[in-house]
């Protein structure tokens, strides 16, 4: 004789293994049903996993089949799905309307990979089935044009607000699309706080799960207005091993923890070199130095990548590496890290402003 409490009991027991905690903790286990001899589950994890649902179907299956009472006759139904919802910001500052959770992806110093990273890891949540947007934030060097291959200028319907651009499935907005490409930013800082805040606020995003911004280096006015007038769930901060690039980091990653956004955890970018002639792998710019900063701050470790040509290559043709080699033992890689990021998102605490209305006083 089946007991719905003991299979109950051994659904919510079974550890998802991206997060290393059971279904009960990340209140994943939606529903067991047990009717007519047969057990119906259905799981949502709070994340996007899509690559992962095969996975974690079968571990709930052998842990329902391991039950007293259930024989290898016993249907096991077992739907997995997915729900991103959105979670807490700073303190002061609103939601924006359709965009649930925003990720800003910044580096303490130029040079260090971070346009690159931050469009993959857009494209890896994209691609586990999260709706994604990127938003490039440097107005000096707008990147993700050429990044996501998209040329043109952004539509206007009210000649108040832009359609976003769309490239490689995700909706995008930055400067390099209303301006010529070797027409340089010649802007004093009030101006580019002015900018970022149009291309934040007037471009009609469509109901995203993330907006990944792509944040100019360094913690001048962008950073400033960024933390004080936007809804940022989390920062992810993206270095390479060299000790200037680590010095950098550590500025950006205290600035942040100041401003009261909290960090996601950190990536190491070139980390090591792969010699494309022989595959040998070296730390030409040192080791361990990520690792370094995220055990004296507390804070993630969310994954390496190498000094890889195919990077370049791939990002410089407007196919980044999760799009143009989606098998690849890279972009696997950043599919791990953009997994840890929405993982730990998930993690935070739910943003409950939404639920309530917006009181108006008139005078009547």
């Amino acid at each position: 004789m089946m007991s719905k409490e003991q299979i109950d009991a051994a659904v919510r027991a079974v550890i998802d293994p991206n997060t290393g905690h059971s279904l009960q903790t990340g209140r994943a286990v939606k529903s067991v049903a047990v009717e007519e001899g047969r057990v119906a589950v259905t799981i949502e994890l709070g994340y996007p996993a899509r690559s992962q649902f095969a996975m974690i179907r079968g571990h709930v299956v052998a842990a329902v089949r391991a039950v007293p009472g259930i024989d290898a006759a016993t249907p096991v139904d077992v739907e997995v799905g997915q729900r991103i919802v959105p979670h807490a910001v700073q303190r002061g500052v609103k939601l924006m309307p359709n965009v649930k959770n925003i990720v800003a992806v910044a580096s303490g110093k130029g040079g260090v990979g971070k346009s690159t990273t931050a469009v993959n890891l857009a494209l890896a949540l994209a691609a586990e089935g999260a709706s994604v947007g990127i938003l490039d934030a440097d107005i000096y060097g707008p990147s993700q044009p050429m990044l996501l291959g998209i040329t043109g200028r952004p539509e206007s319907h009210d000649d108040k607000s832009m359609e976003p651009l769309v490239g490689l499935g995700l909706q995008a907005n930055s400067i390099g699309f209303l301006i010529e490409p070797d027409n340089p930013m010649v802007w004093r800082g009030p101006m580019v706080s002015s900018a970022l805040d149009q291309l934040l606020n007037q471009t009609n995003w469509r109901e995203l799960d993330y907006l990944i911004v792509d944040m100019p280096p360094g913690t001048g006015d962008i950073q400033l207005t960024l933390s004080q007038k936007v809804p940022v769930t989390g920062a992810v901060i993206i270095t390479t091993p060299q000790d200037l690039a680590l010095l950098d980091a550590r500025k950006g990653l205290k600035m942040f923890e100041k401003v009261g956004i909290p960090i996601l955890g950190i990536v190491e970018n070139m980390s090591t070199h792969i010699c494309s002639n022989c595959g040998h792998a070296e730390a030409i710019f040192g080791a361990g130095g990520a690792e370094k900063i995220c055990a004296d701050f507390k804070v993630d470790f969310l994954g390496a990548l190498p000094l890889d040509m195919a990077i370049r290559q791939q990002a410089d043709a407007g196919r980044p590496t999760v799009a143009a080699d989606p098998d690849s033992p890279v972009a696997e890689i950043y599919r791990s890290i953009a997994r840890k990021v929405a993982i730990r998102i998930a993690e935070k605490a739910r943003d409950m402003t939404s639920k309530f209305p917006s009181i108006v006083v008139q005078n009547t």
